[in-house]
């Protein structure tokens, strides 16, 4: 396993990966790009930071309206509120034989019946907020993602990790959540979105940007846009600046966003 040193602790600098204490090392992500065809279709599974603000699956197709490119994507979710990994049971979910997915509510509120069989080429998955770093429940983590990873590829679905950000009064999180999302990511061979790590750049560049919920935890508007912009960027390896959807915010701030999600993919991944 390649490691890179974690010593790129930013003061007054763009933080690159992680901040964390000298001597520390890092692991860098095997899987640098998604396999196979193009996403178009997409489950998330996860708990409240993916359902607040009306949810990062509305987001998400708004910024695929938004690209200019033409390839619209479609998103479902399943969330529990406070829910870990091993609250719910993808494989369900995701066999041919499943109800989940089976219509879609267009904009004029018809509703359209998709074409039976596998609907999801992605799944998109995220364990509670500390549990992949909570010394009671990190193993939890460990065996979950191997048993989603495997489930998902069971149904010829991808399956990927979305890594969560700090609390905001715990900003030692950002390295810690790192660490053990890319681990497992390299040890399933999946993708991991660094949303965590976008939320620690914009923290570092503009402090006065508020991303979090009074209470330390939840995302603002500002914070599910950029965790949006950062998936976007991960999951389709498009960059989402200039991205016409701004998620009703001030366009500057839309296009910091858009420019910090781009930035962190870039420096994660290596390769753009």
């Amino acid at each position: 396993m390649r490691h890179r040193p974690l010593e790129r602790c930013v003061a007054g600098l763009l933080l690159s990966f992680a901040c964390v204490a000298a001597g520390w090392a890092q692991p860098a992500p095997k899987r640098t790009v998604i396999e196979g065809e193009p996403v178009r279709s997409v489950l998330w599974v996860g708990n409240s930071f993916f359902y607040f603000n009306t949810g990062i699956v509305s987001y998400m197709s708004q910024l695929a309206s938004g690209s200019g490119e033409g390839t619209p994507m479609r998103h479902t979710m399943f969330t529990v509120s406070g829910g870990g990994i091993d609250w719910q049971d993808i494989e369900p979910y995701l066999r041919p034989d499943s109800r989940v997915g089976r219509y879609s509510f267009l904009p004029n509120n018809d509703v359209r019946f998709n074409a039976p069989g596998q609907q999801y080429d992605t799944v998109v998955i995220m364990d509670c907020s500390q549990c992949p770093i909570h010394p009671q429940l990190k193993g939890i983590f460990h065996e979950y993602a191997k048993r989603d990873a495997d489930a998902a590829r069971k149904y010829g679905v991808r399956p990927v990790l979305f890594m969560s950000w700090a609390y905001k009064d715990k900003p030692e999180m950002t390295a810690q959540l790192a660490g053990a999302y890319t681990v497992e990511g390299n040890a399933n061979d999946m993708l991991v979105i660094p949303a965590g790590l976008a939320f620690a750049r914009a923290v570092e560049k503009r402090p006065e940007l508020e991303l979090y919920q009074p209470d330390k935890r939840h995302p603002t508007v500002a914070g599910t846009y950029l965790a949006a912009c950062t998936s976007y960027a991960a999951l389709t390896g498009r960059s989402p600046v200039g991205n016409s959807y701004t998620g009703g915010l001030a366009p500057d701030v839309a296009r910091f966003l858009q420019q910090t999600a781009w930035e962190t993919v870039a420096d994660y991944y290596g390769s753009r």
